[in-house]
């Protein structure tokens, strides 16, 4: 396929019907002072060495020159041709449970770093096989269609956090339903549904889902990660997470849950400790699975093409000043350099826009380096690649490509105020729709990430209005305007349960003041009588606890168990 990079220098195009009439117009006007000067037969025969149709021919040359020269500046490429490649592999969606539970550490790092280690692993293995991932907690959705492209599988899953999904649980129904929806039509190849979970299934029906999945020809295969004895959840400030009676909440693997599943989906049951023992498994197990043959598509990078226009320049140049306006070059040198004023205008031009070439090599170095920096990128040398893209900046600082290229290095690195910059940056100045999409997408998805859900719906806004196709970022813009709405009752029960602290505070200040001046009158009075008094006390005080724990049990039971997010589309 073929583009100009710049087509904003094809403008200048306008010039040459501009040079052409005014050529005409000069060549008529030349006509008429040639009649007033006499019969055009006898100065024809007074000037038997003037050429009629070579100073057209030289003003022709230069002007296609001009053209060409324009041509370069806007920066010919070629590239992006689609080709269809036959690859012989197999079909596999991950589903990756992100729920609370999967923070627990009985695995280290943890339950979730280990599955994201255990799916990396997995898909530095796969060469010619299609891969989807699937994230799922009490709802489920796609993080990544089904797709050969390994590089985004693994940049996609460096961004799975619980933070994804509002609504908690573990409906492992939903998402192996998801899963097989989301396989191509394809026949006569291996599907497999690589589920990794910790077996809470708090919605039921996965017996079923699994079995259904069975009948249309793909294995379910169950990765159970964690330890059955159980490990609390850690909130991230040193504390655990508690219940309604303020008990650390102790979340254990369900193995044998796990187990059943992989059987009603034909497939296998693996535990996932902290060796690599799963991973040889699950690998020994795809490898037995049917390959079929994939049709893979593949697309090329721009490359510059300005070389080639680059080289008709200087050939039509040079065929410009080989040509001579006498007849007889070998007696009438001196008029090789006679010049019409209307060539020697176009000259001018041509003289001056190359002298603009000069950063036309740029172009190339630029490009090199961004090459340099995608290849040091798939390789996770982020760093390296954030110097490289950096370069290319330094060389052309309105490359789109190398500001999009380094957000991405910098979001890699965690330096995510710095990527936003390279990302508004890349999104102003683009003028693709895709891709000015994806640099307000890559904003939005940090903005969520730091909890900014105001400016993370600005930028999934600006880049469904370049590509309103996009269903992903349709749904994050979706769940943050749920998660906006959910902050200040947030903040409005933090508030709240300030407050009663406070005023706990005060009671337990209180009952100090009251217990200091039951033991001043303990003092005056007779001892059997206190003993009364504070026995009373005593017994009101577990009257009161017990209401009020009848209360929060009831509270709690009229609470539903899980709430689905209302999708539209």
């Amino acid at each position: 396929m073929f583009r100009f990079e710049d087509p904003i220098y094809l403008l200048f195009l306008v010039v040459i019907p501009v040079l052409a009439l005014i050529r005409l117009m000069g060549w008529r006007q030349r006509k008429k002072k040639l009649r007033k000067f006499g019969d055009p037969d006898l100065l024809k025969e007074l000037m038997p060495d003037v050429s009629k149709y070579r100073p057209s021919v030289k003003f022709w040359v230069a002007l296609a020159a001009l053209a060409m020269l324009i041509f370069m500046l806007a920066r010919p490429q070629m590239g992006t041709k689609i080709s269809h490649e036959k690859r012989n592999g197999i079909e596999t969606i991950i589903c990756l449970d992100i729920s609370n539970s999967m923070l627990a550490e009985d695995v280290v790092p943890s339950r979730l770093e280990k599955s994201k280690m255990l799916v990396e692993n997995l898909v530095d293995h796969f060469t010619n096989d299609k891969i989807g991932l699937v994230v799922f907690a009490g709802d489920a959705f796609t993080q990544l269609p089904i797709t050969s492209d390994y590089v985004s599988a693994k940049m996609f899953l460096q961004n799975i956090d619980p933070s994804l999904i509002a609504t908690q649980g573990t409906d492992i129904a939903q998402a192996i339903n998801l899963a097989m929806n989301s396989f191509t039509p394809q026949e006569k190849i291996g599907k497999a549904i690589i589920l990794i979970t910790d077996g809470e299934d708090h919605e039921g029906g996965a017996l079923e889902v699994a079995a259904a999945a069975k009948k249309k020809g793909i294995n379910v295969f169950i990765l159970g990660v964690g330890d059955s004895s159980g490990a609390p959840i850690p909130l991230g400030n040193g504390d655990y997470l508690k219940d309604a009676q303020g008990q650390v909440v102790m979340t254990a693997l369900n193995e044998q849950m796990c187990q059943q599943v992989a059987q009603a989906g034909s497939g296998k049951y693996i535990h996932v400790d902290n060796t690599s023992d799963a991973q040889e498994k699950l690998n020994d197990e795809l490898v037995k699975l049917q390959k079929g043959e994939t049709d893979s598509v593949i697309y090329s990078e721009y490359d510059e093409q300005f070389q080639a226009f680059g080289i008709i320049v200087l050939l039509l140049l040079i065929i410009e000043v080989c040509i001579l306006e006498s007849k007889n070059p070998l007696l009438k040198n001196v008029r090789l350099f006679k010049r019409n004023k209307m060539g020697n205008v176009a000259k001018l031009i041509i003289l001056s826009m190359l002298l603009t070439l000069g950063s036309l090599p740029t172009f190339a170095q630029d490009r090199q380096s961004i090459r340099q920096g995608n290849k040091l990128f798939h390789q996770q040398g982020f760093d390296k690649a954030e110097v490289e893209y950096r370069k290319a900046l330094a060389k052309n600082p309105k490359n789109t490509q190398a500001m999009y290229n380094l957000g991405c290095a910098l979001m890699m690195q965690q330096k995510d105020s710095a990527a936003i910059v390279q990302f508004e940056n890349a999104g102003k100045l683009e003028t693709s729709p895709i891709r000015k999409s994806m640099s307000y997408h890559n904003m939005g998805v940090i903005c969520q990430k730091h909890q900014l859900y105001g400016e993370a719906i600005q930028a999934y806004k600006e880049s469904l209005r370049n590509n309103p196709n996009d269903n992903e970022t349709r749904y994050n813009l979706s769940l943050c305007k749920r998660l906006q709405k959910q902050q200040p009752q947030n903040n409005q029960n933090q508030d709240n349960k300030n407050d009663k602290n406070k005023d706990d505070k005060d009671k337990q200040n209180q009952k100090s003041q009251d217990k200091q001046n039951n033991n001043d009158q303990q003092k005056q009075q007779p001892k059997d009588q206190m003993s009364k008094e504070n026995a009373e006390q005593l017994l009101n005080a577990a009257v009161q606890e017990e209401k009020a724990t009848q209360q929060r049990m009831k509270k709690a039971m009229q609470e539903p168990r899980s709430r689905k997010l209302q999708k539209n589309w």
